[in-house]
């Protein structure tokens, strides 16, 4: 998949190529597996053109930032496992804290 056309900064992993914003949506809309998605490498990606860039738009920085932030959001809650339902109103995990 390569689709560059959009402004801002691409990215390659293996399962994609392009930019972020199109990763975000196509993740979002079930089209890529959040599983596959190697969150340190695209930052690793990130890091390494913000060091080639005479000057930083911070703009783009920014919508980076609030991207890789969604992006962890939707990881983490992917791996983190679902809350348990419990029967009685008294939570059972009260006791422990």
């Amino acid at each position: 998949m390569d689709n560059t056309e959009n402004s801002g900064h691409s990215i390659k992993i293996s399962q994609f190529e392009g930019p972020l914003e199109l990763l975000l949506f196509l993740i979002r809309k079930n089209e890529i597996n959040i599983y596959d998605i190697p969150i340190a490498k695209i930052t690793e990606q990130y890091l390494d053109y913000l060091a080639s860039v005479p000057e930083m738009n911070l703009e783009e920085v920014s919508e980076f930032h609030a991207m890789a932030a969604t992006l962890l959001l939707i990881k983490s809650r992917m791996l983190l496992p679902v809350e348990m339902e419990f029967d009685d109103d008294e939570d059972p995990r009260q006791e422990l804290v």
